[in-house]
């Protein structure tokens, strides 16, 4: 007679849950595949946003526009690129909410990560050859990427798992992003200084072919999940306006507060991430030695996000619900910009980074997605997408030029404001929380589900 794994301690647990959900290996592999192939790029973005040389970020004739009316593009690299990132999301989105109105999920899923994996070999040829603005353009296609291909994966995540489900392996998943994001940093510092930055453009691509292949086996989960319910199958079109999405966020109080949260969670780190780069541009001149820090920077926030997530994000998410995983961030967010307000150390703006990040990676953002797996698939489709892509971008633009207007007055004011930013966080997550317990329970959920299928079918 075999025996069942052992569920003592955080491993053995694992290993049981495996056993008890089949699609869960397939979800871990996605996720770590898509953490890493972005991981390995984010130090390039970043070294590119903190970069002196402007003809490597901006076209020559972007360039002579601006200088030709008193604007050098040097004192205002990051602005322009976030708002540039904002107008092109603005396009992106209504292209995207066609795709998931008029094609199925097996036809739009993985054209999204077809695009990626094309333009990438596009880049490759662009940063092999040099060409001038080529770090504006990957500056805007991986935060473009980052946040459509994440938001895909966490709303298909949604359509294999049920909310209990969702709170006993979303810790786990999110364990294997980790883990994927400790990965590609490693892979970026080891080998960037003797391939080349263009090579880990294929690097990257590899790994999201492999996203690919774990896509197409949890569709299988997906398919037959909502065949066991008896509701419309996502293989279907969901229909609707392109523009549903940002409608719903206007519609819904619960989608309005996670998008004012999100706002608020963005100009966190938008100041933070400023600030940051100001540091860099004064100590790292060459872009290998700023990718490599960045780099750095990103393993600490990866070691202790998968720590957070092993010992305590399942832990909480199963006994306590969601409302310890959005509050605790915000707390500890508070804290840190208090310190940062009496004393902005750059050691202290690096140490509060960290830990920023990590709380909303291991925590928050957990939490937030399992709230869609008590909602209709439009929800998790199209507004949780418009959330997490148009809505987080105006945070973006609207904090980096906040940054802008008060790093004249020093950076006790800009911490200052940011203590009040993070208070406001911390009160969108208190009201979201609110809204959430108006929720109908899984169970009832599903038969309402299930009524609306019988009445479509």
């Amino acid at each position: 007679m075999s025996q069942s794994p052992s569920r003592d301690g955080p491993f053995g647990r694992f290993r049981a849950a495996l056993g008890d959900s089949p699609p869960l290996l397939w979800a871990f592999l996605y996720f770590f595949c898509l953490l890493s192939g972005y991981y390995v790029l984010r130090p390039v973005r970043e070294a590119m946003g903190a970069s002196s040389d402007v003809a490597a970020i901006f076209p020559p004739r972007m360039i002579e526009f601006f200088a030709a009316r008193g604007m050098p593009l040097k004192d205002f690299t990051l602005q322009v690129l976030f708002t540039c990132t904002f107008l092109i999301m603005l396009l992106l989105q209504p292209v995207y909410g066609a795709l998931v109105s008029r094609y199925p999920r097996r036809v739009f899923l993985p054209v999204v990560y077809g695009f990626f994996i094309a333009t990438l070999l596009l880049f490759y040829v662009l940063f092999d050859s040099g060409v001038p603005g080529r770090g504006m353009a990957f500056f805007l296609w991986i935060t473009v990427f980052n946040l459509f291909a994440v938001a895909v994966f966490w709303s298909f995540m949604a359509d294999v798992f049920s909310n209990v489900e969702a709170r006993a392996y979303y810790g786990y998943i999110g364990a294997a992003g980790t883990l994927g994001a400790f990965v590609g940093p490693i892979i970026t510092r080891s080998v960037v200084g003797s391939i080349g930055i263009a090579n880990l453009m294929l690097i990257s691509a590899g790994f999201l072919c492999l996203c690919v292949v774990c896509l197409l086996r949890l569709r299988l989960w997906a398919v037959a999940r909502e065949q066991e319910r008896g509701v419309v199958t996502g293989e279907k079109p969901m229909g609707g306006d392109v523009l549903a999405g940002l409608k719903l966020i206007v519609r819904e109080p619960l989608l309005r507060w996670l998008a004012v949260m999100v706002v608020f969670g963005v100009g966190v780190g938008t100041l933070l991430y400023n600030e940051q780069a100001a540091i860099v541009r004064k100590f790292y001149t060459d872009p290998a030695a700023s990718t490599a820090f960045y780099a750095t920077l990103d393993l600490a926030v990866n070691a202790l996000t998968l720590v957070v997530q092993l010992l305590f994000t399942r832990l909480l998410l199963s006994r306590y619900g969601i409302a310890p995983a959005l509050l605790i961030p915000g707390c500890a967010i508070i804290l840190g910009f208090s310190i940062l307000a009496a004393s902005p150390l750059p050691l202290m703006v690096a140490i509060v980074q960290v830990v920023t990040r990590a709380s909303e990676f291991s925590l928050a953002k957990p939490a937030r997605e399992t709230l869609y797996t008590r909602v209709d698939r439009e929800w998790r489709y199209k507004a949780g997408a418009a959330i997490d892509t148009v809505i987080y971008r105006g945070g973006d633009l609207t904090f980096v030029w906040v940054h802008k207007l008060l790093s004249g007055f020093g950076s006790s004011v800009v911490f200052g404001a940011g203590l009040l930013v993070a208070s406001c966080f911390t009160f969108g997550a208190w009201r979201l929380l609110r809204e959430a317990a108006k929720l109908p329970s899984e169970r009832t959920h599903d038969e309402s589900r299930q009524q609306a299928g019988e009445r479509t079918s």
